[in-house]
């Protein structure tokens, strides 16, 4: 790549450079990349319309199951700008708190999964007594499944709850929550949650 061009892409001038360029760049800035392709350039919607409907189709999903859903709550009410749980459902008949954290793009799963500890080890420091959880849900993106089919041993050992076991938790109020953090998928239409598939 020229240095021209490489100039061109770092002002915003790279419309014509493929996805796979802008990625190898942003790799070689050790950047991360994100990008929505939008059906209808110019329409109104939220930028982050995809996390919004993931954040709605978790709330939907699990209202069968007792919870009561709470979005982007603030954990450090004090703070300039504070962190925020993707979903925070809560069963006070069982005392349990499922901390939701939604990844669209799972660009750093490490950041993704440190980032759910934190809010986990926040919420059990805020609610003594109560049952807590972690649970990342994760879009069903054609991407995002090969990289976590890459991962998957790692995924295995950091979310050892078996999904069919937080799936059943959140959809039916009957089952109490499993006492170790999971992994779920979102599906990409919006239309609900499924577990994800393990190997062995």
């Amino acid at each position: 790549m020229s240095q021209g061009y490489w100039s061109a892409i770092e002002r915003g001038l790279g419309a014509t450079a493929s996805l796979e360029t802008l990625a190898s760049c942003a790799a070689a800035v050790d950047a991360e990349l994100a990008a929505f392709i939008q059906a209808q350039p110019g329409s109104d919607l939220p930028r982050d319309i995809a996390h919004l409907r993931g954040q709605a189709t978790i709330v939907r999903f699990a209202e069968p199951g007792g919870w009561k859903a709470r979005v982007e709550e603030t954990i450090d009410p004090l703070a300039r700008r504070s962190r925020s749980i993707d979903v925070h459902l809560e069963r006070v008949v069982r005392k349990e708190i499922a901390v939701v954290e939604l990844v669209d793009l799972f660009a750093d799963g490490g950041e993704a999964m440190r980032g759910l500890s934190d809010k986990v080890a926040a919420i059990r420091r805020l609610n003594p007594g109560w049952a807590v959880a972690g649970v990342l849900a994760l879009r069903a993106t054609a991407r995002n499944r090969a990289l976590v089919g890459d991962l998957e041993a790692v995924i295995r050992a950091r979310f050892p709850a078996r999904p069919t076991d937080w799936i059943s938790a959140l959809r039916d109020a009957d089952r109490s929550m499993p006492a170790a953090d999971g992994f779920i998928w979102v599906r990409v239409d919006g239309s609900g949650l499924f577990a994800a598939r393990r190997r062995g």
